[in-house]
């Protein structure tokens, strides 16, 4: 019988990760895949990227507008109050027989809680992560006590959720889908690239990527990005492709300046609202150094080959590989940490392409574990797991 196999993606982040899934689960006989898009999707500020679902192939089954007015922590409550109402709509037409989440962002914690409420099994992928410098590390755990499968990055991460009471058989270490793509995409042409980027890629070249650390009080993200963009200027030589931050509470207030410095530095900066999967991970082929403090410099930068400088406290607790460069938040900091990136010694550790996140088979263990989940349904109430 064929299940309903229901995505839902809501950044140009997560889609990326999300798509080879995507892309197998429509290809099982047994399955009917549904995708629903919202938020930054649905965003022409943020580069309206569910046109980058819909181009590549796929149809987007329901789209969930959660945009209010605001930059603050308040906005953001309101707008996942406008996500619940929407999924909870979405899901009653879509029946799902299941629904595949990733990781840990405000608006996805309301798509679970709708889901979890209409009883529909949820598989979360990427449980058991720490990121202290962000909101986001307690909605990731929320969202694991809310799931049925959790697919984790690292061995260590399954423990975890194994420790937050679910069972261990319902918790497999697949690997980091970021690394089955970064081994697994066919780049650009860099030609074609370059004519996208509108720049040559010779040289050095920094990949930028700076969100707010809604867990830090030591600063605001204006005025961090500010520190970061001092931090640029000591570097005249080096090119900078700079995408856009989320849009967390405090988002909003970067990205003028970005837009202001990717002015003065016309010889040098590109500024894009999402390059996506296919023309980031082929960027990082061409890249010295990933710059910032996403999640990717620590989980799929290293297997790029190329070093990450990943600055303040938000992806702070990461397991990191050798590769990354932990500095603070100063441009002093920020400085000193990018001279040691592209340093012959750092740069010739990141060849080594060593990355606790790598495992062999990660997407066809993923597809795996959804289908035997798929298989099982209903799923029975769970039951909390002593040690």
């Amino acid at each position: 019988m064929e299940k309903r196999i229901c995505i839902v993606t809501t950044t140009r982040a997560d889609w990326g990760l999300l798509m080879p899934l995507a892309r197998r689960l429509a290809a099982e006989p047994a399955v009917r895949l549904q995708l629903v898009a919202s938020n930054m999707h649905l965003m022409p500020e943020f580069g309206m990227t569910v046109n980058e679902i819909t181009d590549a192939g796929f149809t987007v089954d329901e789209r969930v507008e959660m945009a209010v007015a605001g930059d603050d922590e308040a906005s953001r409550v309101r707008a996942m109050a406008m996500c619940l109402g929407g999924m909870a709509g979405a899901f009653e037409r879509l029946r799902p027989d299941c629904v595949v989440l990733l990781g840990d962002r405000y608006e996805m914690l309301a798509v679970a809680s709708a889901a979890a409420v209409m009883r529909l099994p949820i598989v979360h992928i990427a449980g058991g992560e720490v990121s202290e410098g962000a909101v986001d590390d307690s909605i990731r755990h929320a969202i694991t006590k809310l799931s049925t499968l959790h697919l984790t990055a690292t061995e260590a991460y399954r423990r975890r959720v194994i420790q937050m009471g679910e069972a261990p058989d319902t918790v497999v270490n697949t690997g980091a889908i970021g690394v089955w793509n970064a081994f697994n995409i066919k780049p650009l042409d860099r030609n074609a690239l370059e004519d996208f980027l509108d720049l040559r890629l010779d040289g050095d070249i920094a990949v930028v990527t700076y969100h707010p650390a809604t867990n830090d009080s030591s600063a605001s993200p204006a005025e961090q990005t500010s520190a970061l963009l001092e931090a640029l200027d000591s570097f005249p030589a080096l090119k900078c492709v700079i995408t856009y931050p989320n849009n967390d509470a405090g988002g909003a207030s970067i990205i003028p300046l970005l837009k202001s410095y990717a002015e003065r530095n016309r010889d040098r900066v590109r500024l894009f609202q999402s390059l996506g999967m296919l023309r980031y991970h082929s960027l990082l082929r061409h890249a010295s150094v990933v710059i910032g403090n996403s999640s990717s410099g620590i989980v799929e930068v290293p297997s790029a080959g190329i070093p990450t400088v990943e600055i303040g406290i938000r992806q702070r607790g990461r397991i990191s590989a050798p590769s990354v460069i932990h500095c603070g938040s100063s441009a002093s900091d920020i400085a000193e940490a990018i001279t040691e990136a592209l340093s012959p010694k750092m740069r010739a550790l990141a060849g080594l392409r060593q990355n606790p996140y790598y495992k062999a088979g990660t997407l066809d263990i993923m597809i795996y574990s959804i289908m035997a989940l798929a298989d099982s349904l209903p799923a029975q109430p769970k039951h909390f797991h002593d040690l």
